[in-house]
């Protein structure tokens, strides 16, 4: 099978070079001619558990034409980027190809079903973890579960054979008959995390360890589940602020990816994240200034006079 990886970001990099020792034939597509150029000629490097840096070749271009017609494209563009990482997909697009976002908050899937029929277009969410250390170079930064679904009820063959091709490159992955409340339940963990963290310029533990940071992040994530309860989505786990908590220790080390955005200079995934909670919220009726504030406040961050 061809599998076409959009986005040579540090989640990007992570899958390619997980995937590169697969039977698959393996493709990058990447907008920036820097990073095309730095890793045609050196590869992936991709650091493990404190191993030697794992280097794959995995072909790469800036066209998408150059690959040809993908049997599955994986979608790991920053989520300001999918309406245009996807026009520029179109190439690698057949009738068959399955399409899955494992993009970080909410909008993806209404952004890609304006050009990809839903009966091909999967989304999931990914507990794996990658910090970016340069061009084509990152370093595994946690190893989790992803978990894919379909839109539409026919598209559960697709997912399991987006799970069966993980799985064989040891990405343990699995299927919800459901994705909804699961994308749900990660955007609530990254709302209670990342601007957090980005703000505070501190790893993903400090959240769960210093009570004022603990307090913030109850109310965000409360107030996430409020408007998700709200619009019948059931969460996937019973308690939201438990479930937040327990990332935090689990990913203690960390960088988010907010965080590494925000340190880097870069445009973040706010809007997505804590913006769209308050963009429900706007329409429902229902006070969420926790994250109205976290929202503003990563705003003023991305502003380039802000040192």
């Amino acid at each position: 099978m061809k599998i076409v990886i959009a986005g040579a970001g540090a989640m990007g990099c992570l899958f390619a070079g997980l995937l590169a020792g697969s039977r698959h034939e393996l493709w990058l597509l990447e907008k920036d001619a820097g990073k095309v150029d730095a890793i045609r000629s050196a590869g992936l490097s991709i650091e493990i558990s404190g191993a030697e840096p794992a280097v794959s070749m995995p072909s790469i271009t800036a066209y998408a034409g150059d690959a040809g017609i993908a049997d599955v494209l994986v979608l790991l563009v920053k989520a300001y980027d999918t309406a245009a990482a996807v026009q520029a997909a179109l190439p690698v697009i057949g009738p068959q190809t399955t399409v899955l976002t494992l993009q970080n908050g909410l909008g993806n899937i209404e952004a890609i079903t304006r050009a990809v029929p839903q009966t091909l277009l999967l989304a999931g969410t990914t507990a794996q973890g990658a910090t970016l250390l340069g061009n084509g170079r990152v370093r595994h930064a946690g190893r989790g579960e992803t978990v894919i679904g379909p839109l539409v009820p026919e598209g559960a063959v697709r997912a399991h054979a987006v799970q069966e091709i993980f799985q064989s490159a040891g990405i343990p992955a699995t299927v919800a008959e459901d994705i909804q409340p699961v994308l749900w339940g990660k955007l609530l963990v990254n709302a209670g995390i990342n601007a957090l963290t980005a703000i505070m310029r501190v790893k993903n533990g400090r959240v769960g360890d210093m009570e004022p940071l603990q307090a913030v992040m109850r109310r965000a994530v409360a107030e996430g589940a409020a408007v998700a309860q709200r619009l019948g989505i059931s969460l996937p786990y019973p308690d939201p602020v438990v479930r937040t908590t327990e990332i935090c220790c689990a990913t203690a080390e960390n960088f988010s990816s907010m965080y590494q955005d925000i340190s880097l200079g870069r445009r973040t995934e706010i809007d997505s994240i804590n913006g769209v909670i308050v963009e429900y919220a706007n329409r429902l009726g229902l006070p969420v200034p926790v994250n109205c504030m976290l929202t503003r406040m990563v705003h003023a961050l991305e502003c380039p006079s802000v040192s």
